[in-house]
């Protein structure tokens, strides 16, 4: 039988709505992991983005599903999430990908989708919906893989820089042929940590719709979801790449190769312990990191400032904009 055979029209938008939100995350998130590599002319843009989105599908079905789980299931209190109010956080979400996407400016999805979560659940259900110790842990995972996946980056640089004092200028064609490699594994931990936060929202909808009487992921969530993200992975955008790849300093092999390392261990390990970290910031922070390991200077610190500001508006801002469209969409169900 069909997965949504019999299911109101209201799941089937959500599952709709959760797939757009992925395939977006893809398009929105590909600047994270390829630009480097692009940049630093390690692969085309076509090869990079085919390489990427093939390891996006894949990641899903390698490392479990515990982010899924904190999204769906940790975040917000059982029983308290209606679908309209699940509607009204992926809507939100997605509108705010789109206006930062508009604007080249390369903000957090998952962010998006926790403002969102938080806004809709409250107008819904009442501050007694957020399940406190869930939020922490998704909060804690935002608010410290910035932190982390910057010190990775500036420890990695230190230490390549270390090993590489004397080569010659020949060692960049290791660098750049290793970032193939790095890049899969950047892959794979993206495709891991941000597929599940759809497969977390559409299995909460499942659960609320009464599809479902305890809270587990089906195999079909996890193929569509592994299925959009690399799609959208594979579309890409070219005017977040430039961001990512050009506005912070100029990004030579080894410099792609050291952030993809950190970043990918940031991000996987992230995954593996249910934390719904945001690709962007690990990546950005990494990026800013290795360039911070040869010279301060380097970085330039003005389009920094201009990213950190989107990083800190985008929980709210998603927040009050799902507060809204569940206020409106709640008088519907």
């Amino acid at each position: 039988m069909f997965p949504l055979s019999g299911a109101p029209a209201a799941v089937w938008l959500l599952v709709a709505l959760a797939l757009l939100f992925d395939l977006l995350n893809g398009v929105h998130d590909s600047s994270n992991i390829v630009a480097t590599m692009i940049s630093s002319r390690a692969l085309t843009v076509r090869q990079a983005l085919t390489i990427t989105a093939v390891a996006e599908f894949v990641g899903p079905f390698l490392f479990g599903v515990a982010v899924a789980t904190t999204i769906g299931q940790e975040v917000l209190a059982a029983g308290q999430a209606r679908l309209s109010a699940i509607l009204a956080a992926v809507c939100a979400a997605i509108l705010w990908s789109l206006f930062t996407w508009r604007l080249s400016v390369p903000s957090s999805s998952s962010h998006a989708l926790v403002g969102g979560l938080i806004g809709a659940a409250v107008v819904d259900g009442g501050w007694g919906a957020i399940r406190l110790a869930g939020l922490s842990k998704v909060v804690l995972a935002l608010a410290i893989s910035p932190p982390l996946g910057m010190a990775a980056g500036y420890l990695m640089m230190k230490l390549v820089l270390f090993l590489a004092r004397g080569a010659s200028p020949k060692i960049n064609w290791v660098f750049k042929r290793g970032q193939v490699v790095t890049a899969v594994a950047l892959a794979l931990s993206h495709g891991t940590n941000d597929a599940q936060k759809s497969m977390g929202v559409i299995t909460m909808g499942l659960v609320s719709a009464g599809l479902q009487t305890t809270f587990h992921v089906p195999l079909w969530v996890v193929a569509s979801c592994a299925a959009a993200i690399a799609l959208g992975t594979a579309m890409g955008s070219r005017r977040l790449i430039h961001t990512l790849g050009h506005k912070f300093f100029k990004v030579r092999p080894v410099h792609g190769f050291t952030t993809q390392v950190a970043s990918a261990g940031v991000i996987l390990a992230g995954a593996l312990l249910g934390g719904p970290i945001s690709t962007t910031q690990v990546v950005s922070s990494a990026i800013m990191g290795v360039g911070a390991a040869e010279r301060l200077s380097k970085v330039r610190w003005t389009t920094v400032g201009q990213i950190l500001v989107a990083w800190v508006i985008t929980i709210p801002c998603a927040a009050i904009l799902a507060a809204a469209l569940a206020a409106v969409l709640g008088r519907w169900q």
